[in-house]
């Protein structure tokens, strides 16, 4: 079996790292390591092909994601980043669910510049918060398309003005479906590139 399959078969069931205990959290980011040693494209912001698209969170250690399972009666859906390379976007949306007809939705917008061949600035624009069938929500990629026609999403859409709100990301490693990236305050993201819907 490769490293690849161990991995995504030890994530399997994990809720995004939200089931495992510590003891698989350490298995878990040995063999994230031993993946990214292996890395096939250690130059990815050459590549924006692979990087661009949208892309489901399946682990990660960052507590502001994990948190979301501390709302009463609520919890996190899918998480989805959309990378779009020509214009140097990345739209983070968290979907949440758990009761019917207030599920709701938790979108920032950033912008990113490359800062090496694998690290990208990431500043924080925009934050979009509400309940998905009032901003008529159905998927990532067709959210993704009203938001770069400009269209807002009153009441709570709002600009990020804190310049304090900006990180980098450095892209471990990436292949056609498969991306790792670790961000400035020692998070860990392994994601899942998704088809694109028609």
């Amino acid at each position: 079996m490769s490293k690849k399959a161990e991995l995504l078969g030890a994530l399997a069931g994990k809720n995004r790292g939200l089931l495992a205990n510590e003891l698989e959290k350490v298995a878990l980011l040995a063999s994230i390591a031993q993946l990214e040693d292996l890395n096939p494209t250690p130059q990815p912001l050459a590549r924006p092909d692979l990087l661009a698209g949208n892309w489901r969170l399946l682990y990660t250690t960052s507590k502001d994601l994990l948190g979301f399972d501390r709302l009463p009666l609520l919890q996190p859906g899918q998480i989805y980043q959309c990378i779009h390379s020509n214009n140097a976007r990345i739209y983070n949306i968290a979907e949440i669910v758990g009761v019917p007809f207030l599920e709701s939705l938790v979108t920032v917008v950033a912008t990113y510049s490359p800062l090496s061949e694998r690290r990208v600035n990431v500043k924080f624009q925009r934050s979009i918060v509400g309940l998905q069938r009032l901003v008529s929500y159905r998927n990532p990629q067709e959210f993704v398309r009203q938001l770069e026609t400009g269209k807002h999403f009153p009441p709570f859409d709002f600009p990020i003005e804190d310049r304090d709100r900006q990180g980098w990301l450095e892209i471990t490693y990436l292949d056609e479906d498969l991306r790792i990236g670790r961000g400035n305050n020692g998070s860990l993201f392994v994601l899942t590139k998704e088809k694109e819907k028609r």
